[in-house]
């Protein structure tokens, strides 16, 4: 299928008949797999999955579950995650993305000190001290 500009999906969607876009673009609409990426990353690191949950700042229990599909994280939490693993910057944005999330944006003063963060392989309490200290909400 031959992949249709964005403008003129746009005008579709002005049908009131909104079924009728879900009905002929059904190929369009991704399924977002958060475990799925999740393991494809986290395969290519030397972690255990315990160690990750530590760096991450969450339970084993919630990181299993997410790993298993039980559970989708959040923005934040998914950002904890890929901090936990060290991804790059790019890894990271890709993550977001495929899972249907805002990307990180350096114009948003939040953003620049988590892309910083990542960047320079800062651990996840720093990050969150650095937060803070700009009066930014933390990640947890």
């Amino acid at each position: 299928m031959k992949e249709r500009p964005t403008s003129e999906l746009d005008k579709e969607l002005m049908d009131p008949d909104l079924g009728a876009y879900i009905h002929k673009h059904q190929a369009l609409f991704k399924e977002t797999n958060i475990s799925a990426c999740l393991a494809a990353a986290y395969k290519q690191k030397d972690i255990t999955k315990a160690e990750l949950a530590r760096r991450a700042g969450m339970s084993e229990v919630y990181l299993h579950q997410v790993f298993s599909g039980r559970r989708k994280p959040s923005r934040d939490r998914l950002l904890c995650i890929c901090i936990g693993l060290e991804a790059t910057l790019e890894e990271t944005q890709q993550m977001l993305k495929e899972v249907g999330y805002a990307q990180m944006y350096p114009k948003i003063k939040r953003d620049a000190i988590l892309i910083h963060g990542i960047l320079h392989h800062t651990p996840l309490g720093d990050i969150n001290d650095r937060l803070f200290a700009e009066n930014e909400k933390t990640l947890f």
